[in-house]
């Protein structure tokens, strides 16, 4: 195993046991047996290795669907159930970041130059859905920012509640619970 994959590794396990505010880098270079300076060498600061971790040890949102492939229906089944297994798994290794008010401004400030946080899900299941609408498979009136964020919305609520519920370690919601959360945005979705 790689050197990065290693300190990836150390960082995700410390994000979900302890959260983001206690993942030092000090503490994530002891974990993974190197200097704090090898993770400087593998990424540029602190927020870009929680990027990584994210991105890389999280269950991914599968991509947001190409457009003209596959139905809507479909591809938007696929992105709720990879939303709810994924805010599942963030919402340990988020809470004590959103609980200081300090970090959440410094988190949020160093995202931002990456171009990335929370919003972002939003932002790229719009520019699928309306891709979708210029192929003539989402309705010319539908408000594509407005399904989209609903749609986000329920994989954060409900991935934060069988959080609360199961736990970390429980099984996933089943893919038969996303296609109930995708079901009452159909009807103004689809022509």
């Amino acid at each position: 195993m790689s050197a990065r994959e290693r300190i990836l590794d150390a960082a995700a396990d410390i994000m979900r046991r302890h959260g983001v505010a206690r993942a030092t880098t000090k503490e994530i270079a002891k974990a993974a047996g190197y200097s704090e300076a090898l993770l400087y060498k593998h990424f540029r600061d602190k927020e870009e290795l929680i990027l990584h971790v994210l991105k890389d040890r999280m269950p991914a949102f599968t991509s947001m669907g190409v457009p003209g492939e596959g139905t809507v229906e479909s591809n938007l089944v696929a992105v709720v159930h990879g939303g709810l297994r994924f805010y599942r798994r963030a919402f340990p290794m988020m809470a004590s970041m959103v609980a200081q008010r300090r970090l959440m401004e410094a988190t949020r400030d160093s995202l931002r130059k990456y171009g990335a946080g929370p919003q972002e899900p939003v932002h790229a299941l719009t520019r699928y859905l309306d891709a979708e609408r210029d192929l003539g498979r989402v309705a010319a009136g539908a408000d594509t920012r407005a399904v989209a964020a609903l749609v986000m919305g329920a994989c954060f609520q409900q991935g934060f509640l069988h959080y609360f519920t199961e736990g970390e370690t429980g099984p996933d919601l089943p893919e038969s619970f996303a296609r109930a959360l995708v079901r009452p945005v159909l009807p103004v979705l689809l022509p």
